[in-house]
């Protein structure tokens, strides 16, 4: 009788709830394999085993390799894969989403194609940025304008706080470098950030092309929540990198990077799913969002409430 290797397919009501999960698994620099029900991670340092059905999303770094047999256990415990950027800056291409069911997607379709509901969403997102203010009440137009007062006031903040000039925001995306430091700076970190609202956004299930406020472009969902963002990460981190740089360096690297390590901790990642759950009418069934970190170069292996199975 031939002997069977590995372990059967897991059966969806096998499966953990996605409030069981760690949910975001970021790895770089680092092979993965798999052995029997479990992702492994390995590099000179040695090796680490982590239950596949545990994990939500699995962000895939640079100098990762992953095998053929492991996106196969990925696959069927359905587990997301993200291949992203260092930290999430970027994001390349992603697989299936986290979780089996479209119920976010579902959602968003019909928010979006109603009117009166894509409004009220819309508020919602512009309350988001004026906690203490009533905007249930204004149009569009208001709220544009409002929130076009509160970005130049948060520009205007941080010029002076830094020292750096500032006239208008200005850029051409056809030629980065024509752009002032400081309009570099921050179309460098905007684009960081992009990058991991994307992330999140397609792990999710969540359509990044079905906006609220932005439209017509397939990123238009994800430039909407991280605009939420904006004026407390980027806008600073610019001002920040535009005080200390001068033109010949190169600044789209050096806003990259603080970016990234303004990532490092998870808290802007587990921040997004929660108000994507928010925006989106789904409070109820919580995903537990932590960031963990696997041979990393930076710093060593978190230990959370997993038990992981270390191999000399």
């Amino acid at each position: 009788m031939k002997e069977k290797f590995g372990a059967k397919k897991t059966e969806l009501r096998e499966l953990p709830m996605i409030s069981d999960r760690v949910s975001f698994i970021y790895v770089e620099h680092s092979k993965i394999n798999r052995s029997d029900s479990a992702v492994t991670v390995s590099d000179s340092r040695g090796t680490v085993k982590i239950p596949a059905a545990m994990i939500g999303v699995l962000l895939l770094g640079p100098g990762t390799d992953i095998s053929h047999r492991a996106v196969e256990l990925i696959g069927d415990t359905g587990t997301s894969l993200v291949w992203v950027g260092e930290r999430g800056v970027r994001h390349y291409a992603h697989g299936r989403a986290l979780s089996h069911s479209t119920k976010l997607l579902e959602s968003q379709a019909k928010l979006v194609t109603n009117t009166r509901s894509r409004l009220l969403i819309a508020r919602k997102m512009y309350q988001m940025r004026f906690p203490d203010e009533d905007v249930s009440q204004l149009t569009m137009q208001q709220l544009r304008g409002r929130e076009g007062a509160r970005v130049r006031s948060a520009y205007r903040k941080y010029s002076k706080k830094y020292g750096v000039k500032w006239t208008k925001r200005e850029y051409n995306v056809d030629d980065y470098h024509s752009g002032s430091i400081i309009n570099q700076a921050l179309s460098s970190a905007n684009v960081a950030l992009y990058g991991l609202v994307y992330s999140v956004v397609v792990a999710l299930g969540i359509s990044p092309g079905l906006g609220f406020i932005h439209t017509g472009h397939d990123l238009s969902f994800v430039y909407d929540i991280a605009d939420l963002y904006k004026a407390e990460v980027t806008i600073p981190i610019a001002f920040e990198i535009a005080s200390t740089s001068t033109e010949e360096e190169d600044i789209g690297r050096k806003a990259r990077l603080k970016v990234r390590d303004y990532f490092v901790d998870g808290k802007l990642m587990a921040r997004i799913v929660k108000d994507l759950q928010y925006l989106l009418g789904d409070e109820g069934d919580e995903i537990m969002v932590e960031n963990i970190s696997l041979w990393d170069d930076k710093e060593k292996l978190v230990k959370y409430g997993v038990s992981y199975k270390e191999i000399n």
